[in-house]
């Protein structure tokens, strides 16, 4: 196989450098008749921690639809995916060279009644922790919980779980082999969860100041999804007929959506980047994602370090290291200067090969 040649800045430390790619990865020696492919910015692979590939609106999609979706966020430059829930069997996509990384969580753990249909598995607490084993001992590593959602018969949001039953539920996937991560909007499902040993939230807008120094302390990641989060007027607007209490839960917790996120900051807390992808927004809008969470007050760099080389390596994945595999996203301008870049890939390049 010829090498190919990148040459221009190589982040995150921005020397310029020639970059090679032979067999499919990455080297730094020069390569004689090496075909230049582009000169810009070069950027390790994107990675979306929030995805739901193989899921709409209705629940599973059909595998071309799948194939799509994985499209859609190639073209973007999302090469590592950390799916967060899907109704659909998926693991056919790690048999496709020309799809996105996949790091599958199986389907959501929720409970009987309490999510979308078509979602979750839907259990009782005394049926939780096997339910959890099982998706550990089939995934890739990740278990995702319902951590909470509105419950009817209270008119609010509340825990999906008693704390005991998300305690043995964690205590389950890690016996297993598998990091659990939960949706979390509200408050009072997030102290149980933490006491539990989770090693990741979703969203997050309920957290406290104390419990950010907890995550903090306890390397608990968070992905603040905050395309969706922006979305909470709607979600208030179409219960407060119904149920005023959740409404006015959902319009305190907008509210406070930038103090957690700069307080979750602040603490020291490993923010990554999740654009919930076949959930609340399109697939292959992880740049929007970077941006709006540079737009709630997150530094540039910041951020796009949790889209690329943080993330990477927070999933067990290299950067553009000698001998890493060439996973890279080339623009035509530095992203850290104006991230609106990132729709805008000069070229994209998974397992060594030019995909767009």
């Amino acid at each position: 196989m010829s090498a190919l040649r990148f040459h221009g800045p190589v982040l995150p430390d921005g020397e310029v450098r020639d970059l090679y790619v032979v067999d499919g990865r990455v080297t730094y020696e020069r390569q004689a008749g090496a075909e230049t492919v582009a000169e810009g910015w070069v950027v390790p692979g994107l990675v979306d921690a929030h995805n739901h590939l193989g899921l709409e609106d209705h629940g599973a999609v059909s595998d071309a639809e799948t194939e799509q979706q994985a499209l859609d966020d190639r073209a973007t430059g999302a090469l590592l995916l950390r799916d967060c829930g899907s109704p659909a069997d998926t693991r056919w996509v790690h048999e496709r060279e020309d799809l996105p990384r996949l790091i599958r969580a199986g389907r959501h753990v929720a409970r009987t009644k309490r999510y979308i249909r078509n979602y979750a598995h839907e259990v009782e607490p005394d049926q939780l922790a096997e339910t959890v084993a099982r998706e550990a001992r089939g995934g890739d590593g990740w278990v995702k919980l319902v951590g909470d959602w509105i419950s009817r018969d209270d008119g609010d949001l509340m825990p999906s779980f008693p704390p005991e039953a998300f305690a043995a539920a964690i205590e389950a996937a890690h016996a297993n082999g598998a990091k659990v991560t939960a949706h979390c909007f509200g408050r009072d499902v997030l102290q149980g969860l933490l006491e539990a040993g989770i090693d990741c939230i979703e969203h997050g807008t309920g957290l406290s100041v104390d419990q950010v120094e907890t995550m903090a302390e306890r390397r608990v990641a968070l992905v603040p999804t905050v395309m969706q989060t922006d979305k909470f007027p709607e979600f208030s607007a179409a219960g407060r007929n119904k149920f005023p209490d959740y409404a006015a839960t959902m319009d305190e917790l907008h509210a406070r959506r930038r103090e957690a996120l700069m307080s979750a900051y602040e603490a020291g807390v490993a923010l990554y980047v999740g654009s919930d992808g076949g959930g609340a927004a399109r697939h292959g809008h992880l740049a929007g994602e970077v941006q709006a969470m540079h737009e709630l007050g997150l530094p540039a760099d910041y951020v796009l370090g949790a889209a690329s080389w943080r993330g990477r390596e927070w999933l067990g994945w290299s950067g553009l290291d000698e001998g890493a595999e060439a996973d890279l996203v080339v623009y035509d301008a530095d992203p850290r200067a104006d991230l609106s870049v990132l729709w805008r890939p000069m070229r994209v390049v998974l397992r060594g090969q030019v995909v767009a």
